[in-house]
C-alpha cells in the first residue's frame, strides 16, 4: 500500500531542521540545498514555523503541465520524476500551488517528496507523519 508524507502539527516545530539533513542525506549531499522538504520561518520562536513539503495531489499539476512527462503520478497521490526525460524547464516549479517543489540548481532539475518517510524519523517533535493510503 502506498504511503503518504503528512505535517501533522506545525505548532509543534522548533525549526530545527533535522527532518531536511534527513532527506538530503538520501542524496548522499551532507547540506540543506537538495532536501525535498523545507522549514522557513515566519518570525523565529515566537511566531513559529512553516514546512513546506510535497501535499501528494490526487491530480498533481507539476505533471500534466510537464512537456516530457518526466513526472508521473504515483499511487497514492504526488509523483514520480524520471530525472532522464526532465529538460529542466521548470515547469513543474511554477504549477505546484504550494511550492513545495525544491529545484537543484546544480543537475537544473527539480527535487520533489517520494513520501518515503525517511525525515519521519529525524522529527523528534513529531510535526511530520508517515500513513498508508489507499491507491
Amino acid at each position: 500500500m502506498p504511503h503518504r508524507l503528512s505535517v501533522v502539527d506545525t505548532e509543534k516545530c522548533v525549526g530545527c531542521q533535522l527532518c531536511m539533513f534527513a532527506c538530503a542525506r538520501r542524496f548522499g549531499d551532507g547540506g540543506l540545498a537538495k532536501s525535498a522538504i523545507q522549514v522557513r520561518s515566519v518570525g523565529g520562536i515566537e511566531r513559529g514555523f512553516v514546512v513546506v513539503v510535497c501535499r501528494a495531489c490526487s491530480d498533481p499539476p507539476c505533471a500534466s503541465v510537464c512537456p516530457t512527462n518526466a513526472l508521473k503520478p504515483r499511487k497514492g497521490g504526488g509523483v514520480i520524476v524520471d530525472y532522464s526525460k526532465c529538460i529542466g524547464c521548470g515547469m513543474c516549479r511554477s504549477a505546484c500551488p504550494i511550492g513545495a517543489i525544491v529545484w537543484d540548481e546544480e543537475s537544473n532539475k527539480p527535487i520533489i517528496c517520494v513520501h518515503c518517510g525517511y525525515c519521519v524519523n529525524y522529527c523528534v517533535h513529531e510535526v511530520l507523519a508517515l500513513t498508508e493510503v489507499e491507491g
